[in-house]
């Protein structure tokens, strides 16, 4: 039975993990491998509206991911999970359950960086007290960085296919390790 690597990317909207998720998918899929995205937002949208953004809805839905991912994973050879996941708690929790094959990859970019990418208009929003506890932003809802991720992209650093490259490169050293 199949049981594919699950890449789960952790950081700070803004930093990088949707656009590094999409640029990668159809160079893996060219090499042959099935790929999943379960975008952290896309997930939310259509099977957790019911959850909002306090500390507790946000564990469930990161709960709630890693049993799609436990799903799909037997489906798949990637699946790649781009989402903020800010509680160091969440991520143990997906890293036992899940279990080998399990990659923690931290997309670090400081609060500078994002607020000025601004992508999605979020900062902008909790600047003007349109959103209340904006993750990494809000004092109410903090972001924990990873202590010992399997892999630091620093989006804040380097420049998309930079960072695209060494996750690719990443990703290929860990496809090689799954098919011995």
């Amino acid at each position: 039975m199949k049981k594919g690597l699950v890449f789960w990317f952790t950081g700070l909207s803004g930093s990088g993990k949707t656009t590094i998720a999409e640029a990668v998918k159809p160079v893996l899929e060219e090499e042959g491998y099935s790929v999943l995205i379960l975008d952290g937002d896309d997930v939310r949208e259509r099977l957790h509206v019911n959850l909002d953004f306090s500390p507790e809805d946000i564990k469930k839905n990161n709960s709630l991911i890693v049993q799609l991912c436990s799903q799909y994973r037997a489906d798949y050879d990637v699946v790649l999970v781009p989402v903020i996941s800010p509680y160091r708690v969440s991520r143990a929790e997906a890293r036992r359950l899940l279990g080998e094959g399990f990659y923690e990859i931290y997309f670090a970019a400081d609060l500078e960086t994002v607020m000025r990418r601004d992508v999605k208009g979020l900062y902008a929003k909790a600047i003007n007290n349109e959103i209340t506890n904006m993750i990494g932003f809000s004092p109410s809802n903090i972001y924990e960085s990873p202590q010992y991720p399997d892999l630091l992209i620093n989006t804040g650093k380097e420049c998309i296919s930079k960072s695209e490259e060494l996750f690719l490169k990443f990703v290929t050293i860990k496809l090689g390790i799954n098919k011995k």
